[in-house]
């Protein structure tokens, strides 16, 4: 991954928030070409610029939520679970562990999350799981280190989630496999 930011006047592609762009074919050479002028060589600055604009094109990034909680102990829950996500500790275990009940947890991981506790605690292993599937991994490894015991229900749950199948979310189609 390469990160760069322009002024959003300095593009004239309008966009004003932070965009992911595909960056395969020219398009990542070039980004590397453009930060490795600097600022020091304006005319070629320039020339690779105008070329780059033709090149960039959005691309769609699933948005998971991820808030942490506020109150300390479910917090505390929260940062394990967000270090290890394939933790599999029970809320029941997570309370007597923090010095609180599993009924005081789950209903502050509620309010303060706006989800339930195993929703937050899935958001968080996908979370974990995209930069690993990014980086080529197999699903069946991935869904063994973000704590799913089968592929086939990591599979499910980022079809929940996020309305496709990895694969398909990693190649840009709508396949419906389960690899």
């Amino acid at each position: 991954m390469l990160s760069l930011y322009f002024e959003p006047a300095e593009s004239p592609l309008g966009w004003e928030v932070p965009t992911v762009v595909d960056a395969t074919g020219l398009t990542g050479p070039l980004l590397e070409y453009v930060v490795a002028l600097g600022s020091t060589a304006h005319d070629r600055r320039s020339h690779a610029l105008t070329v780059l604009w033709d090149l960039l094109l959005p691309v769609p990034v699933a948005a998971i939520p991820s808030i942490l909680p506020d109150d300390a102990q479910t917090r505390a829950v929260a940062l394990a679970i967000r270090a290890n996500p394939a933790d599999g500790r029970s809320l029941a275990r997570w309370g007597r562990d923090v010095g609180s009940s599993a009924r005081t947890l789950s209903r502050r991981f509620r309010s303060e999350t706006g989800v339930s506790f195993e929703s937050w605690r899935t958001f968080e292993r996908l979370n974990a799981a995209l930069p690993l599937l990014a980086d080529g991994l197999p699903v069946s490894r991935v869904a063994r280190e973000v704590g799913y015991l089968t592929s086939s229900a990591f599979i499910a749950a980022f079809r929940r989630e996020l309305g496709t199948t990895p694969a398909a979310y990693f190649n840009g189609t709508s396949a419906t496999s389960t690899d």
